[in-house]
């Protein structure tokens, strides 16, 4: 654990952030939420049908964004014919916010208050709205205003790459950047469809696996970077406020702190930033034990988290609030009943 891993821990414990101390040996819990890629045609819908709580929790969302809340509403519930495609940063981000957020919220109002939140590019806006960086409807307002000015960036991709970042970085050429760093041997890069598609082909062909992310924008990579800086004014106009809960940055790579927080540049430079997933799990991981509780769709943070050697030794855990596929034959509501009982199990819920 780092001086500021240790004096952050410290700090939460003398105030109470918290909430009550675990007993020696029990797990704490951290709350993980995906961003874009993640996003799955139908997810959570067997949720919202079968948890009165949840849908009002994810109504609650979409209700902020008027018109446009209703046609993304529209397009979810109709996933094999929607308006707009789901990866279409027009429906994925603010879909991606509205389950992650309603998750997040789902497991606070069973009563838990997590001990840490860690989001994945637009799964950091949720949890910061849960931290209380910014309310519920003041995120919505910034990423309403994000999705607007992100839809007239020029088009990319991303491309999921397995192999180490500095090699990786090696043979991207010019146009390309990693944009997301998941972990030891797991990194995203990103850039304009004509230079991803070369530094495929090289990547390739120098036996390294590569698969396309579900996005058709070059998020955590300059092409993006005009159109996000165009969100400043909005994120100025909010008073962002320092985290109630410890929220570990995927940006930082650590736990973030007062003063970042509060930074408008930062929040308004996220979509172009690159994401540092992998060094901020390590530096969560390292404060003790830990169950990992991913709130969002596919299970893609989970399956990360099992691949750390903290988890695949048995000392974290891992679990996942949905199913790796969604379904609307109650496998959602028992995928979360699951995840409820094995809090329960720990004495992590409140008796």
């Amino acid at each position: 654990m780092t001086v500021e891993h240790r004096e952050a821990a410290a700090q939460r414990q003398e105030a109470g952030a918290g909430g009550p101390q675990a007993a020696p040996g029990r797990r704490r819990v951290a709350l993980l939420f995906p961003g874009q890629g993640a996003q799955q045609p139908g997810m959570a819908l067997g949720l919202y049908r079968a948890d009165p709580r949840f849908a009002a929790r994810v109504d609650e969302v979409l209700a902020l964004w008027g018109a446009e809340g209703r046609a993304v509403r529209r397009d979810w519930l109709a996933p094999d014919a929607p308006d707009v495609p789901l990866d279409d940063l027009r429906r994925a981000q603010p879909l991606l916010f509205a389950v992650d957020w309603a998750l997040g919220r789902t497991v606070l109002d069973w009563g838990v208050r997590p001990d840490a939140l860690l989001g994945h590019s637009v799964g950091e806006v949720a949890a910061a709205a849960l931290a209380g960086v910014l309310t519920l409807a003041e995120a919505a307002a910034v990423m309403a205003d994000r999705v607007h000015h992100l839809a007239s960036a020029p088009p990319g991709g991303m491309l999921a790459v397995a192999g180490a970042p500095e090699q990786v970085a090696g043979l991207l050429g010019e146009g390309v950047v990693v944009g997301a760093v998941n972990g030891p041997r797991q990194v995203v890069v990103a850039g304009a469809e004509a230079p991803l598609a070369a530094a495929e082909a090289r990547l390739r062909a120098a036996g390294l696996n590569t698969r396309r992310a579900r996005t058709l924008s070059a998020f955590h990579s300059p092409v993006v970077a005009p159109a996000a800086a165009l969100g400043l004014p909005v994120l100025r106009s909010v008073a962002l406020r320092p985290p109630r809960l410890a929220l570990h940055s995927g940006y930082t790579g650590g736990l973030l702190d007062a003063a970042t927080a509060v930074d408008p540049g930062f929040w308004a430079g996220q979509p172009a930033a690159p994401v540092l997933f992998g060094p901020a799990l390590d530096g969560l991981l390292a404060e003790g034990r830990w169950l990992l509780v991913e709130a969002g769709p596919a299970q893609g943070l989970t399956m990360l988290a099992k691949r750390h050697r903290a988890v695949a030794s048995g000392d974290s855990a891992a679990v996942a609030l949905l199913p790796a596929r969604p379904g609307d034959d109650g496998r959602e509501a028992a995928a979360a009943a699951a995840v409820r009982d094995r809090l329960a199990a720990e004495a992590l819920l409140p008796v």
